[in-house]
């Protein structure tokens, strides 16, 4: 498709994930002489890299916000509920309209879009659904789904001759073959697959979280990044043991320790787990920690040095060698 460029003032933001669907629905507006930007939020359980690169592949520009204070604030009581796991999706939908719409307003913009289907996603992205998005965002009758726009509603900017409904799309469920041949045609050759990349979708990482929030309840941005890497442990209600599963697993986990309050367990003489103890460094959730190292190790002595690491000294202690399955029970 030839894309026509014009001085026009219209200017529309549009949610992006860097998945496919995103690309296709900016293009399909710039090629009305729309000017496009993009706009990507971030959170420990999602990221913008899949946004970068759509905005290096497509040439749009790319605005890139950390919304995690928000976002944990809408977790603790999402109108709409969860999903499977602990994915708020339509009030996570509704918050990211909500926060793209400041910029909406800061930034001159005159409408908000996103790569919406209706039907691909049958229980977010449903009719019902994206009508909740929209009016729970604070920006209702300024959201356009480019993709499935001949489906929906004329919106506000349509009506006002802002956006050509003529040259949209009517795109609905699972199917991406109409997808795969616009992106043949704007010349797209890359894009991730549309699974997604929320780690809330995840059974694991989601039992975690709900461990955060529910068990421990106060905790801080560090801790929700923490997440992602390592088998995780409870001691008490203020307390983790987290241990690295591989050498990259140990470099994650090292770019989150803090020397002045964690506590870092390490073989004193084989490879092994980085382990780190976040929380209350009693010497009994010490000395567990120590025995969950050891049971990680590979060492074939019945009893294994343990170098710890805390306050800016180390001291060894020499622990017995324990099966893992005995730790089973503080698993998360």
């Amino acid at each position: 498709m030839k894309i026509e460029k014009t001085s026009s003032p219209v200017k529309g933001l549009g949610l992006c994930s860097g998945g496919l669907d995103s690309m296709l629905s900016a293009l399909l507006l710039q090629q009305q002489g729309i000017a496009v930007t993009l706009i990507s939020f971030e959170t420990p359980f999602f990221s913008s890299e899949s946004a970068k690169k759509a905005s290096l592949q497509t040439g749009i520009p790319l605005f890139i916000h950390n919304i995690t204070d928000d976002y944990m604030e809408m977790m603790k009581k999402p109108n709409a509920g969860f999903g499977k796991n602990m994915n708020p999706c339509m009030d996570c939908h509704a918050l990211m309209f909500s926060k793209a719409g400041e910029v909406l307003k800061n930034e001159g913009f005159d409408f908000l879009f996103s790569g919406e289907v209706v039907g691909q996603r049958p229980k977010s992205q449903n009719k019902n659904s994206l009508r909740y998005v929209e009016k729970n965002s604070g920006f209702e009758g300024k959201i356009l789904r480019p993709l499935s726009a001949k489906l929906l509603p004329a919106t506000e900017m349509e009506k006002k001759g802002l956006v050509n409904r003529e040259t949209l799309m009517d795109i609905s469920g699972r199917s991406r073959k109409t997808q795969f041949r616009m992106a043949k045609e704007f010349g797209i050759k890359e894009y991730p697959s549309p699974a997604g990349g929320c780690l809330l979708t995840d059974k694991i990482f989601s039992s975690r979280l709900m461990d955060l929030m529910d068990v421990q309840i106060s905790f801080n941005n560090r801790e929700l990044y923490l997440l992602k890497y390592g088998r995780h442990f409870r001691m008490d209600s203020r307390t983790k043991v987290i241990v690295g599963r591989s050498q990259q697993d140990n470099e994650f986990l090292m770019e989150y320790y803090q020397q002045h309050t964690d506590i870092l367990l390490k073989h004193n003489t084989l490879p092994g787990p980085d382990v780190i103890l976040t929380g209350t460094a009693s010497p009994a959730n010490i000395e567990t920690a120590a025995l969950i190292c050891a049971a990680y190790t590979k060492s074939p002595e019945e009893e294994a040095p343990i170098r710890i690491m805390e306050n800016g000294g180390s001291r060894i202690i020499t622990v017995s060698k324990e099966k893992i399955e005995q730790f089973k029970k503080f698993m998360i």
